[in-house]
């Protein structure tokens, strides 16, 4: 990930990156089916738990991605590939799984402010392609206005993510869950592409094999 020149194509890409790893879409399928039963004051403090976790993770991460990759001792390269793997077991739940909590638990008996952290807030809400994007940024950004706009355009992510899930709760009985299911499955696929672009990404990092771009 180049970091090294700061303009608008750079700004829209990290945008891009970060609507996919911290945007509402992987989350929210699973968000309405976790949440269909619950009572309207237990759905909008399981949103609070969800936003709120969300958010720490991910300013947590950029602040100190960089840190961890020192102190444990492992590349971009590698976190990759591992990001890649874990995004592809999500991307393959969602294409194949019966239900949008992606997988066949019940999720009733489970504690709704759990709920809310795992699975709901990671790894759906801060994805593993959203954790590759945050750590490699904390440890490559390359001046203190590359920084700036990152954080800008965090907060601006994190504050859809506000926005997509209040509106959610607010029309959620009024969704066709048939019409979200196959959004679900379409995006799946998409992300199973993306899982495959990280490990390739982060082979190439590491010097396993060698990318060559065609144009």
């Amino acid at each position: 990930m180049e970091l090294e020149s700061l303009d608008a194509a750079f700004v829209i890409d990290t945008f891009l990156l970060l609507l996919i790893g911290v945007g509402p879409k992987i989350a929210l399928v699973p968000f309405l089916e976790a949440t269909k039963q619950m009572p309207e004051a237990t759905k909008r403090r399981v949103l609070r738990k969800m936003l709120a976790t969300a958010a720490t993770v991910a300013v947590l991460l950029l602040v100190l991605g960089g840190l961890l990759t020192r102190l444990l001792h492992f590349s971009p390269g590698a976190l990759g590939v591992a990001s890649g793997i874990i995004l592809l077991v999500i991307a393959v739940t969602m294409v194949l799984g019966q239900h949008g909590n992606g997988g066949d638990q019940p999720v009733d008996d489970k504690d709704p402010m759990q709920l809310a952290v795992f699975p709901l807030a990671v790894p759906y809400l801060v994805n593993p392609a959203g954790i590759v994007v945050l750590v490699t940024f904390s440890a490559e950004a390359s001046s203190v206005a590359v920084v700036a706009v990152v954080v800008g355009l965090l907060a601006l992510m994190l504050a859809l993510d506000v926005v997509v899930f209040r509106w959610a709760v607010r029309v959620s009985s009024h969704l066709d869950e048939s019409r979200m299911l196959v959004t679900e499955k379409v995006f799946g696929f998409l992300l199973a592409a993306l899982a495959v672009q990280l490990v390739l990404d982060g082979l190439s990092d590491v010097g396993v094999i060698h990318l060559t771009i065609s144009h």
